[in-house]
């Protein structure tokens, strides 16, 4: 790094990726600040700086003392991290920047056996279970719709709607297994110890929303251009499995959106004046790769100038706008998607898996933006008029 680089950084003035020490003595709180940046998105500790921004500088003989310090503190922590140490002189004065890359074997537990995550320029403590079964979930150990759910049982799974796939699937029904049903749903990862998992829940369970009751679709259409109007024109709850909820959700869609005659005769019903193919692609994202470690449900909001898919969680691990755009991904839940590729209308959702869905939804209608809202934790996939 540059002087002029780090000159810039500093004048920015501290945040999630950047934190300022004037000076380091404190082996565990410098082992916490390590762990916050490898179990968030990694960053730079800069020390020889104030908080303010003013550059007072290290001795020499403070350079190889925080050197053995950074390789203690390193150590002490649980999954091995190995941050990097740069001495940058700047002003005529010596400043150490340790880079800290973001971890890949996430939770990190720092010397006093707590987990850090940054939260803006500070740093706190991992308290919920909700969020340490995040970190994980970032690690690949993890999945949401890997997780059993409280209370279910094999009573709630929907045999015939089973079947249906099952036949679909192996040329005969489920019954004629010589394995009985609980070894068989584990079997497919789709219960555990006779209990539905959320993917077994959401793709064959009778009632979804009997025990997830946020897991489905707030639809809602507008009056004007904000959320916030008291007057609607259509509003639903959408419930049911998976396939249900995407068929619903494109009722939904349809029936809200303007139709346009494009030369067809004044009598015609006309056609939706974006392509449907633009909302399969949306919608069957949003249900397949949201976060279900987050109770909340997707919502569906319409508007005069736009439509809006608000998916609960931000895009995982290390995929960005830019990248799905191209076709990258990454699946957070890969039951459901495994699942999805094989069930398809009216038992299924059109789901290929291969990583197309944005692309298609882009060629097929450019005026589609992208929002990984982090602040809130949520995805949105809006359609502009």
């Amino acid at each position: 790094m540059e002087a002029i680089e780090l000159l810039e950084i500093i004048e920015r003035g501290e945040d999630s990726r950047h934190q300022f020490k004037r000076n380091v003595t404190n082996i565990k709180s410098l082992s916490q600040e390590i762990c916050a940046f490898a179990n968030s998105k990694g960053g730079m500790l800069i020390i020889g700086v104030e908080d303010s921004g003013e550059i007072v500088g290290l001795t020499a003989q403070d350079i190889r003392r925080l050197n053995q310090l950074i390789s203690n503190a390193a150590s002490e922590i649980r999954n091995p991290i190995n941050p990097e140490t740069e001495n940058i002189k700047v002003e005529d004065k010596l400043v150490l920047v340790v880079h800290v890359p973001e971890g890949r074997d996430k939770p990190y537990f720092a010397s006093d056996g707590a987990i850090y995550v940054k939260s803006g320029a500070d740093k706190r403590k991992v308290t919920s279970k909700d969020e340490l079964r995040r970190l994980f979930q970032e690690s690949d150990i993890l999945h949401g719709d890997q997780v059993p759910v409280e209370e279910s049982t094999l009573d709630d799974l929907d045999e015939d709607y089973f079947d249906q796939f099952y036949q679909k699937e192996f040329d005969h029904s489920f019954r004629e297994e010589p394995l009985d049903l609980k070894t068989l749903l584990s079997n497919l990862n789709l219960a555990k110890e006779g209990r539905l998992n959320v993917a077994g829940l959401l793709l064959f369970g009778k009632r979804p929303q009997k025990y997830k009751p946020q897991f489905n679709i707030k639809a809602v259409h507008f009056v004007g251009v904000e959320d916030t109007a008291d007057e609607y024109i259509d509003s639903e709850d959408i419930d049911g499995k998976l396939a249900e909820q995407y068929r619903d959700g494109m009722v939904f869609i349809l029936r809200n959106l303007k139709k346009e005659q494009k030369g067809q005769h004044r009598n015609s019903l006309g056609e939706t004046r974006i392509d449907k193919g633009v909302f399969e692609e949306l919608l069957v994202n949003a249900l397949i790769h949201r976060d279900y470690f987050i109770n909340a449900p997707i919502r569906l909001f319409i508007f005069d100038d736009r439509i809006e898919i608000i998916s609960p969680g931000i895009l995982p691990n290390n995929l960005t706008i830019e990248n799905i755009k191209r076709g990258v991904s990454n699946q957070r839940n890969p039951i459901i998607a495994s699942f999805a590729t094989k069930q398809k209308p009216p038992l299924g959702l059109p789901y290929r898996g291969i990583g197309t869905g944005i692309k298609r939804a882009l060629k097929l209608y450019p005026k589609i933006e992208f929002e990984n809202n982090v602040e809130d934790n949520l995805f949105v996939a809006r359609i502009n008029f």
